[in-house]
């Protein structure tokens, strides 16, 4: 009878542990899912500019600053804590802002590739499409008025953690959290002039969580020994989480440009309440 009431706990704890996880977890066959944020959607419904044409701009460095490797307890890792190629998601978000109507963003990352490109179509013409020089002049390159630098330059590994477990006659059940937290830095600097007219900074919480259980007993007068184990563990994507923070920080330099009239946003002269700070979860 012990025996069964053991069973019987055991299938509970696959059903409390194991059985939440089942659902994350995708079937043979299933079609990759594609998942945004919700702050991408934000930047889409900005409205359009007020009787102004589109701003050029161009994203110059825009890097990982931290320096900060995977945190691992046993030995250190290789493997950077955040991406390398952040600048790629600050152009999205750029692109996004009033579906693409605000910002033309040149291109300056691959610049160098792009020169090699337009030189060989030079050259090209003048070999064998026997092109004269005047025929031969591509547009030419579209400059930015406006220049954004920045980085991520904050990655703070384990800043809360905690726990909650209770055991009681052999069986017993545990929860544990951890919080990370990123920050990035944004800056819009003028061309002409090298002033660096708006700096804005965001942050975000990431958030790991586990739940387990276990049952240890001792059975036939303590000559046997029954044992299990049942747990899962989720944890925030970490790029996910940068994403959604250059989106916040894209989100709050068109705020603090429209309140210091670099841009106008047509039926809003000044906002008030930038997105409730810097901070989210």
């Amino acid at each position: 009878m012990r025996i069964y009431e053991i069973i019987k706990v055991m299938g509970l704890l696959c059903f409390l542990t194991g059985c939440a996880a089942t659902g994350q977890i995708a079937k043979k066959g299933d079609e990759p899912y594609i998942e945004g944020t919700t702050t991408i959607e934000k930047l889409r419904e900005i409205p359009d500019l007020d009787n102004q044409p589109q701003i050029t701009i161009a994203v110059y460095n825009f890097t990982d600053q931290t320096g900060q490797r995977k945190p691992n307890p046993n030995f250190s890792q290789l493997s950077t804590a955040v991406t390398q190629g952040p600048d790629v998601w600050v152009i999205s978000a750029l692109k996004a802002v009033g579906n693409g109507d605000w910002f033309k963003v040149v291109e300056r990352r691959g610049l160098s590739n792009l020169i090699k490109e337009r030189q060989l179509i030079r050259s090209t013409r003048e070999l064998y499409d026997g092109s004269t020089k005047a025929d031969n002049v591509l547009k030419p390159l579209v400059f930015a008025g406006l220049i954004i630098e920045g980085g991520i330059v904050g990655y703070d590994s384990n800043i809360a953690s905690g726990g909650l477990g209770a055991r009681y006659f052999g069986i017993g059940l545990k929860e544990q959290y951890r919080t990370d937290q990123v920050t990035v830095s944004l800056r819009v600097v003028a061309v002409q002039t090298g002033e660096i007219l708006l700096s804005v900074s965001a942050s975000k919480t990431i958030a790991s969580y586990s739940f387990g259980g276990d049952v240890f007993r001792f059975l036939d007068m303590g000559t046997k020994a029954l044992e299990f184990e049942s747990g899962n563990t989720t944890n925030e994507p970490v790029n996910y989480a940068i994403r959604t923070t250059i989106e916040h920080a894209v989100l709050q330099m068109v705020y603090a440009g429209v309140n210091k009239g670099l841009w106008k946003m047509k039926g809003v002269s000044k906002i008030g309440n930038m997105s409730n700070g810097n901070t989210w979860n």
